[in-house]
């Protein structure tokens, strides 16, 4: 077994957790390759006791790949992973890490691995592309989410949602957010969007601070294809982020379209932790509490 290891060099710093994971998977015959998941600042010395390969030629042959940091380095990696068929197992040293299966204390779990004693669990991921002035600009796949949003101090942005066609819902507002189950938990909560069970099949539309009674969230089938217009821009900007990543400026015409992918994230599971506990114990729900 060849298993690809990413450390979030922000969160572990001194890679000490990595090279515990190194420690012990090596012990067990497993072959270990540590890859930076992205390129870190010029400024940022790496520790020169510690080899790293390049991501892009070690994935073609893996059987596995492990993220240690937060969401944001398991989200990341998913592409890469995603594009070689590769299932993803996320060690946390983030503070929410939400997709993980591992906290940092709970590496011995990895002896499992080569005996392949886990299960590996789907998720659906979306298809986010753009067009503008009749050709396509941009095309990316999600696995939490595409949120449209205005500019950092720009007013309200006007936005039309289709769903196959038809107009679903239209508002003035801060933007909107276009998940996946797996991002129901993320930036669409925080919308006031609902929670969703991660191996759900559905696509989830929330407005951001809509200047509209009527435009709540809505839950659609996985194989309608949303649609976002934008309105009469201005001055006004508006953005595109797809997965917390880079800001893709939109402009007046362009239309988002967005549909369940054909590809799919593999996540490694090796505990049997219902998806409420999970909840309970990364939102600190109290036992008990009035509902």
């Amino acid at each position: 077994m060849k298993i690809v290891m990413t450390p979030n060099p922000y969160r572990d710093r001194n890679f000490q957790y990595v090279e515990q994971a190194v420690d012990i998977l090596q012990k067990a015959g497993v072959e270990t390759r540590i890859c930076l998941p992205f390129d870190v600042d010029k400024n940022f010395e790496l520790p020169k006791n510690v080899r790293f390969y390049d991501i892009h030629r070690e994935i073609k042959s893996a059987d596995l790949l492990i993220c240690f940091g937060g969401d944001g380095t398991i989200l990341h990696a998913s592409k890469i992973a995603t594009r070689h068929h590769v299932p993803i197992l996320g060690v946390n040293i983030g503070t929410m890490g939400f997709m993980a299966e591992l906290e940092a204390s709970e590496l011995d779990q990895l002896t499992r691995l080569p005996a392949r004693d886990f299960r590996v669990e789907k998720r659906m991921m979306l298809r986010v592309q753009v067009r503008g002035e009749g050709k396509p600009l941009f095309d990316e796949i999600a696995l939490n989410d595409a949120a449209i949003t205005k500019g950092a101090v720009a007013r309200v942005i006007q936005l039309s949602v289709e769903c196959d066609g038809v107009e679903a819902t239209a508002f003035s507002g801060d933007g909107v957010i276009v998940s996946t189950p797996t991002g129901s938990t993320a930036y669409s909560m925080s919308a006031g969007g609902p929670i969703v069970e991660p191996s759900a099949q559905n696509i989830l539309i929330t407005p951001i601070c809509a200047h509209a009674i009527q435009a709540k969230s809505i839950v659609t089938a996985p194989w309608r294809t949303i649609s976002v217009k934008m309105g009469k821009l201005g001055r006004r900007n508006a953005f595109l982020s797809v997965d917390g990543g880079r800001a893709y400026r939109l402009n007046v015409g362009d239309v988002v379209t967005i549909r369940k992918a054909e590809q799919e994230t593999r996540l490694v599971r090796l505990k049997d932790t219902s998806f409420y506990q999970i909840i309970n114990n990364k939102f600190y729900i109290s036992k008990g509490a009035e509902p």
